[in-house]
């Protein structure tokens, strides 16, 4: 029998599966080794190659949704009827409105009560005058005064000076006397400016004013004493 020589030697594909075998677990070694003493340089080197395959998805917009259709307008409606206003009539008034005359304006003219001369007798405004106007210059109560009369001293008692008999009629009354004071201060003159129901009362308050009262004088525009109207209300409560 004749003998044949076996061949025992490993194929080829083996041979290189063995090496790439060997390969491999020679570089994980390494790569444990390196992550055990270097963990910074293994995590910097495995970002490094998963940023390589890092994909980024970008999500696309929505579709725009259909425009609507415009609605179509209505037709116009008919035209509405012209207003016309009703036409009234004003009922005449039941009472009478009084018509009064428009008083006459005091201006300019001849006249000397109510005009505006420079001079008269009346109550206009003049600069002299005896009436009762603004002026400076005359003798009535104007108002060219810079001080007035002033009562100083006198009385009048109402139970005593006057006669019991008509006490009942002026309980409650009054009367009112204008007394004259000359440029002194002593009154001159009296009269009854607002009477009382008992005249024999009014009497006997102008003969007491003259007779007891005193005055200090009103005094003009220059500080000079001057004549004047004073006016004394006596009154009677029983």
């Amino acid at each position: 029998m004749g003998a044949e020589a076996a061949d025992l030697s490993t194929p080829r594909g083996t041979r290189l599966g063995v090496i790439v075998l060997v390969g491999l677990l020679h570089v994980a070694a390494l790569l444990g080794l390196i992550r055990a003493f270097a963990p910074d340089f293994t995590a910097q080197v495995t970002r490094t190659v998963l940023s390589t395959f890092t994909v980024t998805v970008v999500t696309p917009p929505p579709a725009p949704a259909p425009s609507k259709e415009p609605e179509r307008a209505g037709a116009a409606a008919e035209a509405g009827k012209k207003a016309v206003a009703r036409e009234v009539k004003a009922e005449k008034p039941r009472v009478e409105l009084a018509r009064a005359p428009a008083p006459k304006a005091a201006s300019t003219g001849s006249a000397n009560t109510s005009g505006a001369q420079d001079a008269g007798a009346g109550t206009g405004a003049g600069g002299q005058g005896s009436g009762t106007g603004s002026g400076t210059g005359g003798t009535g109560s104007g108002g060219g005064l810079t001080r007035k009369v002033e009562k100083t001293a006198g009385e009048i008692n109402s139970a005593r000076d006057y006669p019991r008999e008509t006490r009942d009629l002026r309980k409650d009354d009054y009367v009112i006397v204008a007394i004259t004071v000359s440029a002194a201060g002593k009154p001159t003159a009296c009269r009854i400016h607002r009477p009382s129901k008992d005249a024999q009362a009014n009497a006997i308050t102008c003969t007491l004013a003259l007779q007891r009262f005193r005055f200090k004088p009103a005094t003009d525009a220059q500080g000079n004493p001057v004549a004047s109207t004073y006016g004394w209300r006596q009154r009677w409560y029983e």
